[in-house]
Order: structure tokens, then sequence, then C-alpha cells
């Protein structure tokens, strides 16, 4: 298996988590020097939070596993292309390449809606690699939302 299947993969598993905590599923994980050392997953309706975004809590788990906010050499694996929240993050962390499952076409800031990375000029580049198992950071989104719809119509029809 190639390692950028390996590595969304567990980004996968972190989508799983937020999924089983009704939180949107996104999952992101950190990857320096070919291993882990982040990995996080949506928290925004556990936190009540609007930041707790994977992105953004996998970003702060690999700056304190370096000691640094300065992210060299470090990839991101996400399952949903970031917002403009995240992309920032990742642009000022100084993240090396980013790895998306599947585009956000609502709030998309990496090709979708705009590209922060690509578009306008920063101090720091972020590659970008997308459709990484696409199908498979699709489907869970689609059968959380389909989940979620149905959750609230039974709230609301008890």
């Amino acid at each position: 298996m190639e390692d950028k299947e390996k590595f969304m993969k567990e980004a996968l598993k972190e989508a799983k988590k937020a999924y089983d905590k009704l939180e949107v599923p996104v999952g992101a994980i950190v990857v320096k020097d070919g291993k882990i050392i982040a990995r996080a997953h949506n928290l925004k309706e556990t936190k009540k939070d609007t930041t707790k975004h994977a992105e953004i809590l996998a970003i702060q788990k690999a700056s304190r596993k370096l000691e640094s906010w300065r992210l060299l050499d470090c990839e991101m694996y996400v399952t949903l292309e970031p917002c403009s929240m995240c992309a920032g993050a990742m642009i000022n962390a100084r993240i090396k390449k980013l790895y998306i499952g599947t585009l956000d076409e609502k709030t998309g800031a990496a090709g979708s809606v705009f590209n922060l990375f690509e578009d306008y000029k920063f101090n720091h580049n972020v590659e970008i690699e997308q459709g990484i198992m696409q199908d498979e950071c699709e489907k869970i989104l689609k059968d959380f939302f389909k989940k979620l719809r149905e959750f609230k119509k039974n709230k609301k029809d008890a």
C-alpha cells in the first residue's frame, strides 16, 4: 500500500471518531519523517468552539510534540478540504505538503471556493495533492449527513 493511502486511512479513523460523537466527520494527521506525530478529529460540537477543527487540533498537537510552532518538513493528511481558517493555520505553521481526501464545495479554501494556497502571495507555500481515497472520504460525510437528517427528523417527530 502506498504511504499516501496508509496515512489517509489513519485520517479516516479520526473522522470515524468524530462521526461517532455526532461531529462532522473530518480527520487530520500530521506526518514528519514518515511517522505520525499528531492526529485529531473535529470537536466543534463537543467543545462548543468553532475553532476546534481537526486541522487546528492536529497542528496544536504537532507543535507540542516538536516544541515549535514551525512544523517544517511536516505533511498533513485531511479527509476534507480545509476551510480558510485551517488553510491559514497551515500556512502559518509552515506545513510542507497537504494531502486532501475530498473537496468541500461550500467552504473549501484549497481550490473549491477559492485557493488560499495558490491565489495569494504569502511568505510560505504549501504544496497540495487532492483526491487521496476520495470515495471513502466522501462516503463517510454523505453517510453522516444522512444519519444527521434522520436523527433531526426523528427528534422533531417525537
